[in-house]
C-alpha cells in the first residue's frame, strides 16, 4: 500500500517556500477581510489546501528532519543557547521544537505566559526523567501574541535552573477562536483537571483541523489535515499518536510532531466516523466501499497493518443482515463523500469498540441499534443486539435482542458508545455509555414510526422545542441476556453526531454537536462548565479530553 504521494526533496522546499509566501502576501489568516475578492479568496484557500497536503508526505517531513539534524549537529545546543524551531514538521502551527543538552541529568517543565491568557504549564515527557539530553515539543503559544516561555530544569536533588525566552506566536491558519466563551455553573474553584480537549471534527467548506483547547477554553493546539475530520487520537506502544488526516489518510506522528507513518487506504475503501487499535498495534476503521455496484455506505470493517500499511476487510455487514438489508429503501447521502450521490446508506455504523475477547461493539445510527459482533478480526458473527427490536421486525435478527431490564425508553440515534469493564463486576457484565441523540429518522426506513419509540424527537432541527439528548449508561449482563440503565441525564440537543466521554475524575465531557457546545459535567448530571464555539458548517462532530501523557507530557 502506497505510504506517500512522492514528490522530489527540493520540490518540496521550492513549492514550500513560494506558497508559505504567497499565502501571507494574500493575508492567509484573515479570512473575512471585506476588501479582498472572492477569486483572491478562493486562490488563497486552494493554496493552503495544497500546502497542508503536502505536509502529509514523507518528503517534507524528511526535509524537515534533515534540517533539524543539521542544526543538531553545529553542537553547542545549551540551557543558555537553545535550539529552537516553529512547527518544522507542519503538524502543529503554533508549536516549537526544543533541543539543548544539560551537563547533570534533569528533568524539564515549562511555563508560557501571555498578556490576558492564563499561564499554560506542563512537565516535558522524556524517555528517562532525568537525562542529559532534551529533545520535545512546546505547545499552547497564543497566536499572535507575545509568549514568554521559562523553561524550568531540574536536576535528581531537586536544585533547579530556569531560562526564559520570548516567542510571538504563530499566525493560525484557520479562523477558530483563540478563547471558547466558557460559562462555569459551579463554583470559580472547579478543578477540571489539566487534560486538553480535542476538537474532532468542526468541518469546513475551506480547511479542516484537529484542535486543542484547554480547560480555560484557551487554543492551544492547531493541527491541520487536509480535508474531512480526525475522529479520535489513538496511542501505541511505540510512541506514535495515531489518527486520520482525511477519508483516505492514517497517519502516525511521534511527539515531536514528525509523520513518521502516513498510510493512504488505497482507492477501494474510505473511512468514516471511527477507528479503534487491536492488541497488535493494528487498527480497525469503519469504512465504505467504493467499488460496491449497489453504492452502499458505512457498512464495511477494515483492518491497516501499521507496519506494512496493507489493508483488509474484516466484515460486510450487508453479508450478516442480507435480510434487513433488502428489506431498506436504496436511499442516502454520504457525507464522509460530498460528491457521493444515490448511495445506500442502510446501517450507518458509526462508533467501534473493540473488547477484550476479540468481539466488537458497534453503533448502528440508521437502526438506533448497538450491535455485538464475536471474533472481528477472524470470523465475524452476530453476538446480540441491544435497542427497540421492533425495527427490524419481520427479520430473524429480532431474536438477537437483550431483554430490556426496567422502565427506560431506547436510544434514538446513538453515538460514541463506550465500552468500560470494571473488576466490580460479575463474570459477563460490563458498562456500555453513550451519546443518545434521542432523534428518531432514517432515510432507507421511511415505513417505520420512530413515535413508537418513548421519548424521542422526529424533528432534526437544535431549536427543536422540548427536544433533549441524553448522556446514558447501561449495565449489560451476557449471562442473563440483560441490559438495564444505570444513569442517565439531559444536555443540548443534537439530532446526529456529538459524544460522551467519562473522565478519570469521575466527570463527564458531552459534545452536543448541532449546537456547537460542549461541557462538563458531574455524575449527577450537574454541569460545572461549558463551552460554545461558533461552527463552521452545520456541527462539531466530537469533542474527546486527552492528557497526553508519555507522549507530550510526562
Amino acid at each position: 500500500m502506497s505510504s506517500t504521494h512522492g514528490i522530489s526533496r527540493k520540490r518540496v522546499l521550492t513549492w514550500t517556500t513560494a506558497v508559505v509566501t504567497t499565502l501571507i502576501a494574500v493575508g492567509m489568516c484573515m479570512l473575512t477581510q471585506s476588501d479582498v475578492s472572492e477569486a483572491l479568496q478562493e486562490r488563497r484557500v486552494d493554496l493552503l489546501n495544497d500546502y497542508v497536503e503536502q505536509i502529509y508526505t514523507d518528503d517534507y517531513q524528511q526535509e524537515a528532519d534533515e534540517r533539524l539534524a543539521e542544526a543538531r549537529a553545529e553542537g553547542g545546543h545549551t540551557v543558555d543557547d537553545m535550539l529552537i524551531e516553529e512547527n518544522p514538521y507542519g503538524t502543529n502551527t503554533t508549536s516549537l521544537y526544543v533541543y539543548f543538552t544539560t551537563d547533570m541529568p534533569a528533568s524539564i517543565s515549562y511555563t508560557i505566559s501571555a498578556d490576558g491568557y492564563p499561564d499554560f504549564t506542563r512537565t516535558v515527557a522524556q524517555d528517562e526523567e532525568y537525562q542529559t539530553e532534551h529533545e520535545f515539543t512546546v505547545i499552547g503559544l497564543i497566536p499572535e501574541e507575545t509568549n514568554t516561555i521559562v523553561f524550568t530544569i531540574t536536576d535528581e536533588d531537586g536544585g533547579t535552573t530556569t531560562s526564559t525566552v520570548t516567542r510571538t506566536g504563530a499566525k493560525l491558519l484557520g479562523n477558530e477562536e483563540v478563547r471558547l466563551e466558557r460559562t462555569v455553573t459551579a463554583d470559580d474553584g472547579t478543578d477540571l483537571g489539566d487534560g486538553l480537549y480535542a476538537i474532532l471534527g468542526n468541518d469546513s467548506d475551506e480547511q479542516d483541523f484537529m484542535l486543542y483547547y484547554d480547560t480555560d477554553g484557551v487554543l492551544r493546539g492547531e493541527v491541520p489535515i487536509p480535508f474531512y475530520r480526525s475522529h479520535r487520537i489513538l496511542f501505541d506502544d511505540e510512541g506514535l499518536m495515531w489518527f486520520s488526516a482525511s477519508t483516505h489518510l492514517m497517519v502516525g506522528m511521534n511527539n515531536l510532531g514528525k509523520l513518521e507513518k502516513i498510510y493512504d487506504l488505497g482507492d477501494r475503501f474510505i473511512l468514516h466516523h471511527d477507528y479503534a487499535m487491536d492488541d497488535d498495534g493494528d487498527i480497525v476503521l469503519l469504512a465504505t466501499d467504493l467499488t460496491r455496484e449497489d453504492h452502499t455506505v458505512q457498512d464495511q470493517i477494515v483492518r491497516l497493518d501499521t507496519d506494512s500499511g496493507e489493508v483488509d476487510l474484516l466484515l460486510d455487514l450487508g453479508d450478516m443482515f442480507p435480510d434487513y438489508k433488502e428489506s431498506t429503501d436504496h436511499a442516502g447521502t454520504d457525507e464522509s463523500d460530498p460528491d457521493a450521490t444515490d448511495r445506500w446508506d442502510w446501517i450507518h455504523i458509526n462508533t467501534i469498540q473493540l473488547l477484550p475477547d476479540g468481539s466488537a461493539l458497534l453503533s448502528a445510527r440508521e437502526t438506533s441499534t448497538i450491535i455485538k459482533v464475536a471474533d472481528i478480526e477472524g470470523t465475524p458473527t452476530l453476538e446480540y443486539m441491544i435497542g427497540e427490536d421492533s425495527v427490524w421486525d419481520g427479520t430473524e435478527y429480532q431474536a438477537a435482542f437483550l431483554t430490556k431490564d426496567g422502565d427506560f425508553p431506547d436510544t434514538g440515534g446513538q453515538h460514541s458508545i463506550t465500552y468500560v469493564a470494571d473488576d466490580s463486576l460479575e463474570d459477563g457484565q460490563y458498562y456500555l455509555y453513550m451519546f443518545d441523540n434521542t432523534f428518531g429518522y432514517a432515510t432507507t426506513r421511511p415505513d417505520y414510526d420512530w413515535s413508537a419509540i418513548e421519548g424521542l424527537a422526529t424533528t432534526a432541527s437544535p431549536s427543536t422545542e422540548g427536544a433533549h439528548s441524553q448522556y446514558r449508561k447501561y449495565l449489560v449482563d451476557e449471562t442473563a441476556g440483560t441490559y438495564t440503565e444505570v444513569s442517565s441525564f439531559d444536555v443540548p440537543y443534537s439530532a446526529y453526531v456529538s459524544s460522551a466521554q467519562e473522565l478519570d475524575d469521575g466527570d463527564i465531557l458531552i459534545d452536543s454537536g448541532m449546537q456547537g457546545l460542549f461541557g462538563v459535567y458531574g455524575e449527577d448530571g450537574t454541569l460545572k462548565a461549558q463551552y460554545s464555539m461558533a461552527l463552521n458548517t452545520t456541527y462539531i462532530y466530537r469533542v474527546y479530553s486527552y492528557d497526553f501523557s508519555g507522549f507530550y507530557f510526562a
